[in-house]
């Protein structure tokens, strides 16, 4: 017997005892917590997501549509990137003033592959405020997770305010639990027993996100 039947066989046994007719999983869990701590505007909530992006040492950018371009531009100029990764499905223009070359997310890209770009940009799925927290879930000019991961240098752009939102439970509300989630806050970073931080352990040295209005 493989470890899957087993965990699964007590599964059924666990379950063997409730009836057809019980109240289903969604609805059996109150679910009367606060969505979001206190009221704001759209305004207010995309200045506390661009406060707590600050606080967890992303740098954060501001641009419009016709600006973005030449932003992307020079933050990979800054960067001193030969290289940057494309995911499938990002808006063209964002990089048609882009000198690096640009590395398509391929699925068979190795890890030391990966480690050799330089940059990478993408969008994101959704925003939240209160946590500072960007959430990918692969769609398109997302990627998959580990070019995200790998690569020591990530530009994320936000579309404010409509893909930012207060909370989590509001987040959670616009994501599928069966697309794979990726939830950032902040570069990567760890501290040791003498509570040093080390940035770029799992995952990017350094993010930049851009707020596109």
């Amino acid at each position: 017997m493989s470890d899957r039947e087993r965990v699964l066989g007590r599964v059924r046994r666990a379950l063997a005892d409730v009836p057809e007719d019980d109240t289903p999983y969604d609805r059996a869990v109150p679910r009367d917590y606060l969505r979001e701590h206190g009221e704001r505007t759209a305004e207010e909530t995309v200045e506390l997501l661009a406060e707590n992006l600050a606080d967890y040492r992303a740098v954060v950018h501001r641009c419009t549509a016709g600006e973005l371009p030449a932003l992307v531009s020079r933050l990979l100029a800054a960067r001193g990137a030969k290289s940057v990764l494309v995911p499938d499905g990002l808006p063209p223009s964002w990089l048609t003033a882009a000198d690096p070359a640009h590395v398509p997310d391929r699925a068979d890209s190795t890890p030391c592959e990966l480690d050799a770009v330089d940059s990478v940009v993408t969008g994101c799925a959704v925003a939240i405020a209160e946590t500072g927290t960007l959430v990918l879930d692969g769609g398109p000019g997302q990627g998959r997770r580990r070019i995200t991961l790998v690569p020591d240098h990530h530009i994320c752009v936000v579309r404010v305010p409509g893909q930012v939102v207060a909370s989590v439970p509001q987040a959670l509300e616009r994501l599928s639990p069966a697309r794979p989630l990726t939830w950032i806050s902040g570069p990567s970073a760890t501290s040791d027993i003498e509570l040093n931080r080390v940035e770029g352990v799992h995952g990017p040295r350094t993010l930049e996100v851009v707020l596109l209005s």
